[in-house]
């Protein structure tokens, strides 16, 4: 029975089945959608630094063919032989992928696979949907990675570019355009005894299993689909469709606000339109008598309404307009009164906004730094700009795109004992891979600091996240006591960004020889700055003398250019 596989599910190979020699099917389909499907063959970086394991329709085999195109079978749109123990030792990686040939989005297409066949019998699936991407235009499927022994994982993560894009993210080179070479009877392209015989291409379907080339039935190879699976008929010929319009683009379409008011219907020449649910239809009345005004006499005709925005007439001559408050000081109707006239004020009608230009302003910052500020609360990090991991405090990840894992950063023994004895211990995660990561923490302000091999202190409390090439250590303040026991601090050093946080926005001084701070709300300083404690606590004559609550605070002295930060608010 084949094991059923959701997003992000790992498994050994070998806990899957004992053969080596397998068949990966792929079935991805949508109305109107043409797909490339492809297996990237990488290094242990991740990377294509062999292009001749780039298996896709134009190179159906790596040299020693370990991974070989099989083209569409068994119901699969394509399917592929991998014979693990022949994959030489450099390639570390199998990622098979999914991209679109032309226009249109992942989103669109409807239930597909990726499935595992050994010895005939299904060991492994993947199943996915349409609904759980967007607006991307291909998707990794799944892999084949070596850790000590080949494993699976169940990707399914979108990608936004198309077959160009994902060559480019392995490291690969996009060719230029070359002549179109003359095309090559199908004997002539050395296809592998073991796959399908040749036949007539049977029709792009636009959804579902593609239906099988009418040849006569062949046994399935040991590695191949199960026996059994089911062949579709051959297509009968049928005429040529009419040329469909191409399906609309959901995801970038403008969102269109519906006006309060229903849209006019046109009627006969003559007729007046129907008035609105809840107002009475203008014209004669229908019992032969022409309508009155409010309050006024038998034959006297209503008066009109005046144009949107001006005041209408009093009635009467006097008093407030007609669906307008009473002048300052005047009494209003009563509760519950009904509007003079017996109608409600009219509602100004009109469209506003689309929504989509309401959440603009809220748009993700698109700009190409390795630290990016979203707002003062919220910063995202690209891991994919150099590859260097990110150290967070734990739970602080909000959202994250693309393929990140969130691994636990312990401090080691003599790390845990000195952070529970200075009071400045960390509670870390590491984040890696390929993707963006959006932290923030209680609403606190986030400023992304750049070292560029100098030195700062910071409190270990806040510290929200940075770059693990960064050195950081435990560092003393002297002096004798400090409120809370705060003798320690954290200092970091080297190259590359620290994001700290704080409450509310700080302030920026320099560092003179009277400058002072309270130990509780001071963020950080320059490493090169000497800190001293002050107090300010004396002698007196009386038995209880009076306190400030300022009797501790911290001296900074300092050659010019040495500076501190300090927030409104303490901890």
């Amino acid at each position: 029975m084949a094991r059923e596989f959701q997003r992000g599910h790992k498994a050994k190979i070998g806990d899957l089945t004992a053969g080596t020699d397998l068949y990966v099917g792929v079935q991805i389909a949508g109305p109107g959608l043409t797909f490339d499907i492809s297996c990237f063959g990488l290094d242990a970086d991740e990377r294509l630094s062999d292009d001749r394991y780039f298996i896709f329709f134009n190179q159906p085999k790596s040299p020693e063919e370990s991974i070989q195109l099989l083209g569409a079978q068994a119901g699969d749109s394509e399917s592929f032989r991998v014979t693990l123990d022949k994959i030489p030792s450099h390639i570390q990686k199998l990622s098979f992928t999914a991209a679109l040939d032309g226009a249109g989005q992942v989103s669109q297409i409807g239930p597909g696979y990726l499935r595992i066949v050994a010895g005939g019998e299904e060991v492994a699936r993947y199943s996915f949907t349409g609904s759980e991407f967007s607006t991307e235009r291909a998707v990794m499927l799944g892999d084949f990675y070596l850790k000590d022994v080949w494993r699976f994982a169940a990707v399914g993560q979108g990608f936004d570019g198309g077959l160009d894009a994902l060559l480019k993210n392995f490291g690969g080179e996009v060719a230029e355009e070359a002549e179109a070479a003359p095309e090559q009877p199908a004997a002539a392209q050395g296809v592998p005894g073991f796959a399908p015989p040749p036949g007539a291409a049977a029709p792009a379907p636009s959804f579902g299993a593609p239906a099988a080339a009418p040849v006569p039935p062949q046994p399935a190879p040991d590695f191949g689909p199960p026996q059994g699976a089911p062949q579709a008929p051959p297509a009968a010929p049928q005429p040529a469709p009419a040329p469909q319009p191409t399906a609309p683009q959901v995801h970038n379409a403008p969102t269109i606000a519906a006006p309060m008011a229903p849209p006019a219907v046109p009627g006969p020449p003559g007729q007046q339109p129907p008035a609105p649910y809840g107002q009475p239809a203008p014209g004669p009345d229908p019992y032969g008598q022409p309508q009155t005004a409010p309050g006024g006499f038998p034959g006297q005709q209503a008066p009109q309404a005046p144009p949107y925005g001006q005041p209408a007439p009093p009635p009467g001559g006097h008093g407030a307009p007609q669906g307008q408050p009473a002048p300052y000081g005047q009494p209003g109707p009563p509760p519950g009164a009904p509007y003079p006239g017996g109608q409600a004020p009219a509602v100004p009608q009109g469209g506003g906004p689309g929504l989509g230009a309401v959440l603009d302003k809220y748009k993700e910052a698109p700009t190409g730094q390795r630290w990016a500020p979203q707002n003062s609360r919220l910063i995202r990090v690209d891991l994919g700009v150099d590859g260097q991991p990110v150290l967070a405090r734990q739970g602080s990840m909000v959202l994250y795109q693309g393929k990140v894992d969130f691994g636990y950063k312990g401090a080691g023994f003599r790390g845990r004992i000195v952070g529970n004895a200075t009071g400045q211990e960390m509670q870390l995660m590491r984040c890696t891979g390929q993707g963006q990561v959006f932290f923030a923490e209680n609403s606190a302000h986030v400023h992304p600091i750049e070292l560029q091999g100098d030195a700062i202190c910071v409190s270990a409390e806040s510290v929200l996240a940075f770059d693990e090439s960064l050195q950081h250590e435990v560092r003393r303040i002297e002096g004798h006591g400090i409120p809370g026991g705060a003798l320690f601090t954290m200092q970091f050093q080297g190259t590359g960004t620290l994001v700290v946080k704080t409450q509310g926005t700080p302030v920026v001084l320099p560092v003179t020889p009277t400058t002072f701070a309270d130990a509780n709300a001071i963020v950080a300083w320059s490493a090169a700055s000497q800190v001293i404690i002050s107090s300010q606590v004396s002698l007196r004559r009386h038995a209880f003398p009076g306190h400030s609550g300022e009797t501790v605070n911290l001296q900074f002295r300092g050659a010019p250019g040495n500076f501190i930060v300090v927030q409104p608010y303490e901890v």
